[in-house]
């Protein structure tokens, strides 16, 4: 699962957040790699939809666009 975009260089605590999202759920991170617009995660397949929903929710992207 990955969270990308070009904001990431200038607001602190994206990949924080990912991450704290994805410990609420219960969802366990197998392994971690970042870029400076992109922040990676490996997870049990298990977990996919719930952790994109999750993710989805917490960076309000589960909005209709106006």
């Amino acid at each position: 699962v990955s969270i990308v975009g070009i904001g990431m260089r200038s607001h602190v605590g994206i990949a924080s957040k990912m991450f704290r999202v994805l410990s609420e759920e219960g969802i366990n991170i197998q392994m971690i790699s970042t870029s400076e617009i992109k922040t990676s995660v490996v997870i049990d397949e298990k977990y996919m939809e719930l952790a994109v929903r999750a993710l989805h929710k917490a960076f309000d992207l589960d909005q209709p666009s106006a």
